[in-house]
């Protein structure tokens, strides 16, 4: 019997309109700027020709606009998963330019365990709803594929699971930037390929290319 061929993609949202900088996590009203609309644009034309069968996505806004153009572009509707949702942080709201809130006592307890993170969702929670939701997407789209539309840190931790690398690490050095694709390709249900690309790499402006925020997880995604 042959297995059929499968592959999930993770796709970040693109560019949020943020011009107060505050980590913005969770909270509703943060949409994408103009310029993650075109950025939404070059990933649904990058992958036109790809088997694609089915598009989900976090319920925040960002992530719902990002999918849209690529779900129309097929005559699917986007569904959405909460399992993909951007990780809990205690610093949801808070700003971190220049140090921020980084330099005020007050936070400093949150950041005793850099390996939970001590100031957000752990790790291994993470890894573990990405990975049902991309099992899930996996199941649904038998030798087709699927796309996921997550945020930076959620995609990471997933990475980082599967390749079976340890979990502490600089969000400088994530490889995830605005609107790339994380690709998972499972034959039957065994992964057999991780591979990475970022089809909006050229819209990204320089500043944006790596997390400003060096503690483990409380960068904006």
């Amino acid at each position: 019997m042959t297995l059929e061929t499968t592959t999930v993609h993770l796709l970040r949202h693109g560019e949020v309109h943020n011009p107060s900088g505050v980590l913005y996590g969770r909270s509703d009203g943060y949409h994408l700027s103009d310029l993650g609309r075109q950025m939404a644009q070059r990933v649904a034309d990058a992958v036109e020709g790809r088997d694609i069968v089915s598009v989900t996505a976090s319920p925040l806004e960002r992530a719902q606009e990002t999918a849209a153009p690529l779900a129309a572009a097929r005559g699917l509707e986007v569904g959405t998963d909460a399992r993909i949702i951007e990780s809990a942080n205690v610093f949801e709201g808070e700003r971190f330019a220049g140090g921020g809130v980084l330099k005020q006592p007050r936070t400093w307890r949150y950041l005793w365990n850099p390996w939970r993170p001590s100031w957000g969702e752990p790790y291994k929670e993470i890894a573990a709803r990405m990975m049902a939701a991309v099992h899930d997407a996996r199941d649904g789209a038998r030798g087709h594929e699927a796309v996921l539309v997550s945020h930076q840190l959620p995609i990471w931790t997933t990475r980082l699971h599967v390749e079976r690398r340890s979990f502490l690490h600089d969000p400088r050095r994530r490889q995830c930037t605005l609107c790339s694709l994380t690709s998972l390709t499972f034959v039957g249900d065994e992964l057999t390929t991780l591979r990475y690309s970022e089809p909006a790499a050229d819209l990204i402006p320089v500043q944006d290319r790596s997390a400003p925020f060096s503690a483990g997880g409380a960068a904006p995604s």
